[in-house]
């Protein structure tokens, strides 16, 4: 209460309900250490009602994590290690980022989902219960959680999965901001979470007669959750938000605003404080909470002796770990990558993408993912690799066990995106999740929350523009690139041909401090020709190698016969257009240089040096080329610039006449070189 006030906003009342859950919990139920919040054997505790940040963060000061009640008074204030809402990397015991409702719970289901192919990974033989890996994911849920889809999505999948070392306590206290939530509220939740396969349990604190915090029924509900390992666990804790301020328990006030310096004293006198003292000290208080970590340390002690002699028996499994908890990559790993050669029929980019993870399959246990039911579009399964199921559920054309390495999202973009999250910041494994470009749209705020997090997950995003053809414009993205370029801290990668795809592939693998999203094709591009010399190359006589991809943006065709007249940026698809403009160009008289820009992101994260050198500032005639809105591109094209672009939505047609129609051709693209040319008062380089 003292801090909301202090603060003079925020969200004090779930928090007072839940006082007595989270004591319970840290003190007997939760496996930590205070001393080491990254302690490897630990469980796991996610507040996904995010809002209620006091909840977490009063038990991390209890237990003694290193807040003081200084970080307490802090709450919501710049610089504080105690944000509005928990931010991982920020305040250590936090383990991930929750604000935006559902996605906790979501985060959770990854963290349990990581958890078994952990295991799996590096003690697979050893019994239940028995492994130093085994350890339980908490998470503390509200009726906002519940009501956002997102946990429809997630928790139904957790329920198929029997990911049993998951446990939920739903805070069923039926208040939200508007007060009742009987006003857009009434299905049984207990009942829809027994439909999906979980363990329900219900714990009543709130009853006709008064209110009584039953401690012991919530421990042992916990304790019944804890030993039922062959479905999550879900128990509902019916509270009243709020208790025991006088005139504000279970009203919409208490959710989401202080309480005001009248109920504050109020309740101060109920509980037996000094109303007149804000922010008591409690030290005798204090150091009793703190000794949880003299149960940590010996929760500790046993699990590194455990530990130890896995290591000692499995020194193989012992070097793997060691490697993936530092995020290194195995020496020499990128000579499995594939190289394709020219000619053809040409390739599609997604089919690059799959035969890319066909090839790491053997080298990069850590790797794996899956898709939102589009596998066989999205090329996301690793050939011969089974999938993650329980072995009940796996079916013929996808066979598997509950170690498996093919994920399957179901028809889930938007927890998909916030089970990778969960799996991601476990740190050791790396996930990817796949599904058509125009579904980024479905699991944007998961992707927002990774690239906040600094988490390394892959989205293969797949059909990447009207290029996908007869689905229409339902499915065709047009505002989506940039829409996603500006998530600030994600990088957005749309290659030419496969070569750029492998070389995107690997660049992205290398990066540990961002997540990535791949913008892949569906039509067959073709595979450019790559082997001239770098002097041929230098004189406009052939293509640069791909390996300038993890630059971001590269000279792909040098003008012909001199300094280039004008220069063409194109990604993906139309970057084939460019060439073929740039040929017609030349036989004008007009020289032209063709940049592929596959990554915005990597290409202005290079120095002014290198940019200046692709894009010199003294060649004002620009084009870019993408199919989608021009939006960021005319801060490439500069004033004199032109953008051949698609500002409206597509049509269901064959691909290659809805590029004809939409004017993506190279004597557009030609059309608009020499618009910009005009622009500036010149013409072909003989002056004519």
């Amino acid at each position: 209460m003292d801090a909301v006030e202090q603060a003079g906003s925020g969200h004090p009342g779930t928090a007072m309900s839940l006082a007595p859950a989270a004591y319970l919990l840290f003190q007997e139920i939760l496996r930590h250490d205070p001393a080491d919040p990254g302690w490897l054997g630990r469980d796991r505790f996610v507040l996904s009602c995010g809002h209620s940040s006091l909840t977490l963060y009063l038990q991390l000061y209890l237990s003694g994590y290193g807040l003081t009640l200084a970080d307490i008074r802090a709450l919501r204030t710049w610089g504080s290690l105690t944000p509005g809402h928990p931010e991982y990397r920020h305040t250590p015991g936090v383990e991930i980022t929750t604000g935006p409702l559902g996605q906790g719970l979501a985060n959770a289901v990854g963290l349990a989902i990581a958890a078994r192919r952990e295991r799996g990974l590096l003690d697979p033989d050893a019994p239940a219960g028995a492994s130093p890996f085994d350890h339980h994911i908490y998470v503390f849920a509200s009726d906002g959680d519940i009501e956002e889809g997102i946990s429809h999505e997630a928790s139904a999948l957790a329920g198929h999965q029997q990911l049993g070392h998951l446990i939920v306590v739903y805070d069923d206290n039926t208040i939200s901001i508007e007060d009742d939530t009987a006003i857009a509220k009434s299905e049984d939740v207990c009942a829809r979470y027994a439909a999906y396969g979980w363990h329900v349990q219900r714990v009543n604190w709130r009853h006709p007669d008064g209110y009584a915090e039953d401690v012991d029924g919530l421990r042992s509900a916990l304790t019944a959750a804890r030993d039922h390992t062959s479905q999550p666990s879900f128990i509902s804790l019916r509270t009243i938000i709020g208790w025991p301020a006088p005139t504000k328990q279970n009203t919409g006030e208490a959710h989401g605003a202080a309480l005001g310096a009248p109920e504050v004293a109020a309740t101060k006198r109920i509980l037996g404080f000094d109303p007149d003292v804000a922010f008591p000290a409690e030290d005798d208080i204090v150091a009793h909470a703190r000794l949880v970590a003299d149960r940590g340390k010996l929760a500790r002690a046993a699990w590194e002796e455990s530990f130890a002699s896995w290591a000692a028996a499995r020194p193989d499994r012992a070097a793997l770990l060691a490697r993936l908890a530092a995020r290194e990559l195995p020496s020499g790993w990128a000579a499995a990558l594939p190289s394709f050669s020219p000619g053809g029929k040409g390739m599609a980019t997604r089919k690059a993408s799959g035969e890319v993870l066909n090839a790491l399959a053997g080298v990069l246990p850590e790797l794996w993912g899956g898709s939102a039911d589009l596998a066989g579009s999205n090329n996301t399964t690793m050939a011969g690799e089974p999938s993650f199921i329980p072995p009940e559920h796996q079916t013929r054309l996808f066979p598997g066990n509950r170690y498996g390495r093919t994920l399957h999202f179901g028809i889930r973009e938007h927890a998909m995106g916030a089970i990778c999250n969960g799996i991601a910041v476990t740190g050791l494994t790396r996930p990817y999740a796949g599904t058509f470009l125009v579904f980024s749209d479905y699991m944007r705020p998961a992707v927002r929350l990774a690239a906040m997090m600094r988490l390394p997950v892959t989205y293969v995003w797949t059909h990447d523009s009207i290029g996908l053809g007869e689905d229409g414009p339902t499915h065709q993205p047009v505002e989506h690139l940039w829409a996603l370029r500006a998530i600030p801290g994600l990088d957005v990668v749309r290659p030419a041909d496969a070569n750029e795809t492998v070389v995107a592939w690997r660049t992205i693998l290398g990066h540990h401090d961002r997540p990535a999203g791949l913008c892949l094709s569906r039509q067959g591009l073709p595979v450019l020709d790559r082997s001239a010399s770098p002097a041929d190359v230098a004189a406009g006589r052939g293509l640069a190698s791909a390996e300038g991809t993890a630059r971001g943006g590269y000279v792909l065709a040098e003008a012909a016969g001199g300094e280039p007249a004008v220069i063409i940026i194109a990604t993906g698809s139309e970057v084939q257009l460019a060439l073929a403009a740039r040929e017609l160009l030349a036989a004008a008289g007009i020289a032209a240089r063709v940049v592929s820009m596959p990554c915005v992101e990597w290409f202005t994260a290079q120095d002014a040096a290198y940019q200046e050198e692709v894009l010199p500032a003294g060649i004002a005639a620009r084009v870019c080329v993408e199919a989608g809105i021009a939006l960021g591109w005319r801060a490439f094209a500069g004033p004199a610039g032109e953008c051949v672009s698609l500002e409206h939505f597509g049509a269901s047609a064959d691909y290659r006449v809805l590029m004809e129609q939409f004017g993506f051709t190279a004597e557009r693209v030609a059309a608009a070189a020499r618009a910009s040319l005009a622009r500036l008062g010149r013409g072909t380089q003989d002056g004519s």
